[in-house]
């Protein structure tokens, strides 16, 4: 089999359809020919909501990789309560692991639909606005390229580093000269994303960004280069793009009494990106809100090391919450039973509507703290990331240092999905506080568990993606 390119195939009519995840499944073998199927601006427009709509199931970003990013680190583990991510929380993947097969064929759909966008030619209609839509699809193929690498290259396994196999950069839509696309080096695929993201910036208008943040805007593409520049440890590119953010005067720091608001609407001064999510789109039982909240599912809990680090009275903390009869005031619900629950982000148990925010002004300006403190402005980077807590109900901090910035990334961006990735780009262990909770006993940086494995469908059949190591 070879790397999945999905394509929605509400062409042709200019309609936004709401999909089912089966609606996502069609293969390389197409009844409708797409090169003859987008003509208009609408047309383009309609695939364009399917790469969107590829973001939402719980194979991306209505799940997997917001708990892959918790359960491999210090921040939550499973309790198994239905034999889920039980394997994940032991970082004991098999190179079969369903999880490792979906999230790399769901990626590799948004990057097709994105693909279909960037390589429609000869249409008609306002060319401003078949730019922007055109931009919008290089910088979601950026963004999933980045995603995929994170988690499948190995530039954090065995001493990589960039010039370690990271994955394919695919950028073109059924390519027959490519149909087994080769690994591009780490390096490679950061260079290929930051020009994606050029490319959007050039094509993309801030005056066409519209009001919804359920799409990709001019203020989204600087915050994902922004995003990859600090992974990478781009410091002054990561600089440059938060401050551009920052500059924009669109987004602020939410406030303590709206915090929890955040994940309970849609919208907000503090959402740069976030994927659409309806009654109609809902994942059930499979989705966040059941993945994290006690009940019948209820499988991923907060460690107690997590609880730890906030002060009191800090909204993202820990306090009771009996889900019978109390509304969440903190993040971090004690239950009745003892167990440590994410209640205040992804709360919708019912209809299941909460929008997923992709993007919080809040990464960004600790990002820009962070990027302030390696580029040698300490002085400046304490005010910036002191503007966090200031809005949190929690102690301000007396100098900016390294571990002051990861422990506020920990505290603001808990559940999110952020946890691991810090961990790996700063080369650290991962940690191993709670030996009765934690099923994994800490791998060391280096690890092959740094790394999932690439599906075995894909290794075993395409000769120029070979196996990571350990699997």
């Amino acid at each position: 089999m070879k790397i999945k390119y999905f394509l929605m195939l509400a062409l042709g009519l200019g309609i936004a359809t709401s999909c089912t995840e089966e609606d996502l499944n069609p293969t390389l073998a197409q009844d409708k020919s797409i090169e003859t199927s987008i003509n208009t601006v609408n047309d383009l427009n309609a695939v364009l909501i399917g790469a969107y709509s590829r973001m939402q199931p719980t194979a991306y970003y209505g799940r997997d990789v917001i708990i892959l990013g918790e359960v491999f680190s210090d921040n939550a583990t499973s309790n198994a309560n239905s034999n889920r991510f039980v394997l994940e929380a032991r970082m004991d993947l098999l190179a079969t692991s369903a999880i490792a097969e979906t999230l790399w064929a769901q990626a590799y759909g948004v990057i097709a639909s994105a693909n279909v966008v960037i390589g429609a030619e000869g249409l008609e209609g306002d060319q401003a606005t078949i730019d922007h839509l055109k931009g919008q699809a290089y910088a979601l193929r950026a963004l999933a390229h980045f995603d995929l690498v994170k988690f499948y290259g190995q530039q954090h396994v065995n001493g990589g580093g960039l010039s370690a196999p990271g994955v394919p950069y695919v950028t073109a839509f059924r390519d027959n000269d490519a149909l087994f696309p080769s690994r591009n080096t780490v390096q490679e695929v950061k260079e290929l994303a930051y020009a994606d993201l050029q490319t959007a910036k050039d094509l993309m208008s801030e005056s066409l960004n519209g009001t919804s943040t359920e799409y990709i805007t001019t203020y989204a593409v600087d915050a994902i280069e922004a995003r990859i520049a600090n992974y990478f440890g781009d410091w002054q590119r990561a600089l440059d793009a938060s401050k551009s953010v920052i500059d924009s005067g669109v987004f602020s720091v939410v406030s303590e009494g709206a915090f929890l608001s955040t994940f309970a609407t849609d919208g907000g001064v503090n959402i740069i990106f976030e994927i659409s999510n309806s009654p109609t789109d809902n994942a059930g039982i499979n989705g966040l809100a059941n993945i994290y909240q006690a009940g019948s599912y209820g499988d991923v809990i907060a460690l107690p090391n997590l609880a730890a680090i906030y002060d009191d009275g800090d909204v993202r903390g820990a306090t009771p919450y009996d889900p019978a009869v109390d509304e969440p005031t903190t993040v971090i619900g004690i239950h009745p039973n003892g167990t440590l629950r994410n209640v205040g982000k992804y709360p919708s148990t019912a209809p299941y509507e909460d929008n997923i925010p992709v993007i919080r002004y809040e990464e960004m300006v600790l990002i820009y703290a962070e990027a302030l403190l390696e580029t040698g402005d300490a002085d400046e980077a304490l005010i910036w990331l002191n503007k966090v807590p200031a809005e949190r109900g929690a102690d301000l901090y007396t100098e900016a240092t390294k571990d002051n910035i990861l422990l506020e990334r920990r505290k603001e961006l808990a559940f999110e999905g952020f946890r691991f990735h810090d961990l790996a780009r700063t080369g650290m262990d991962i940690p191993y506080p709670d030996a009765i909770l934690q099923t994994h006993e800490g791998p060391e940086y280096g690890s092959y568990n740094f790394a999932l494995p690439i599906p075995a469908s894909e290794a075993d059949t395409n000769a120029n993606v070979p196996q990571n190591a350990g699997y």
